[in-house]
């Protein structure tokens, strides 16, 4: 197995979605990322990765993990729910992330097995200081 084309593979999926102003591999805080880079996606790998044997004459199944952060800016106008802003690109992200035509699988081209939302999304509405951000994590299964 080869990790880097994996992980080279994901981000392919959503860097080229034309909703978002800056996408990247390097994590950055929110405070670090300006309004006019926004909306922005980063993906993060880890936390960590899981190794499976189902016998001791199998090869191990991997799971590798990674995160989708989103971050936007919700405008001046106190009018604006942060869910039409949010939700746009959280559709955006999951249908890049869909199988394709004739799949019932995500394979990341053949590189794995499955890969797909695992987990909770977790939301911040910038209430306070009308940063918005969401937290996507994905399950990459390798045999």
């Amino acid at each position: 197995m080869n990790r880097e084309p994996i992980f080279e593979a994901l981000f392919a999926l959503v860097s080229g979605l034309d909703l978002f102003v800056t996408t990247s591999r390097r994590a950055r805080l929110a405070k670090d990322v300006t309004p006019d880079e926004q909306p922005a996606l980063f993906q993060e790998e880890g936390p960590g990765e899981d190794v499976k044997y189902k016998s001791d004459v199998m090869p191990p199944t991997f799971d590798l993990y990674a995160d989708w952060g989103i971050y936007a800016r919700l405008p001046n106008d106190l009018s604006t729910p942060s869910g039409s802003i949010l939700n746009p690109l959280l559709d955006a992200v999951c249908a890049a992330l869909a199988p394709g035509p004739g799949q019932e699988r995500q394979t990341l081209g053949g590189l794995v097995y499955n890969c797909r939302v695992d987990g909770k999304i977790l939301k911040v509405e910038g209430l306070l200081d009308g940063q918005i951000l969401a937290l996507i994590p994905l399950k990459i299964v390798v045999f």
